[in-house]
């Protein structure tokens, strides 16, 4: 989970890209003999036949100075980030504003899902999408 302050748009969304990289990244080397050491986060989501599912990534806006509305910086996210390749497919996002699981606890119905086609419609964590 992360917890933003101060990051724009365009950070958000290149961290997502890189994210996106990492799961599609193809496994590398021949053979466990000739393959370079990996490390621990491309041995365990790299690839697409891997079986591993990627976690969820969990955003949550918070008010900051000189940035706009946690609402509206959370709204403006979610269009942005629809445009990520694998965004809803391999990559499950999902955000928040920090005033909602502070009044109704993180297991509450204030996740939502980037790329849902249910548009504002919140969830608890345990009704979101698993991870692929």
């Amino acid at each position: 989970m992360e917890i933003d302050h101060t990051m724009s748009y365009a950070r958000l969304v290149a961290k997502l890209e890189r994210y996106d990289a990492y799961r599609n990244a193809p496994p590398s080397g021949r053979g466990n003999a000739a393959r370079a050491p990996r490390s621990h986060w491309q041995e365990t989501y790299s690839g697409p036949s891997m079986e591993r599912p990627f976690p969820l990534l969990l955003f949550v806006f918070a008010p900051a100075p000189r940035r706009a509305a946690p609402a509206t910086r959370e709204a403006a996210f979610c269009d942005r980030a629809c445009r990520v390749g694998n965004v809803g497919y391999r990559l499950t996002v999902v955000i928040t504003i920090l005033p909602l699981p502070t009044r109704h606890g993180a297991d509450g119905p204030v996740w939502r899902v980037v790329g849902n086609s249910h548009g504002e419609e919140r969830s608890a964590l345990a009704a979101l999408p698993k991870a692929q």
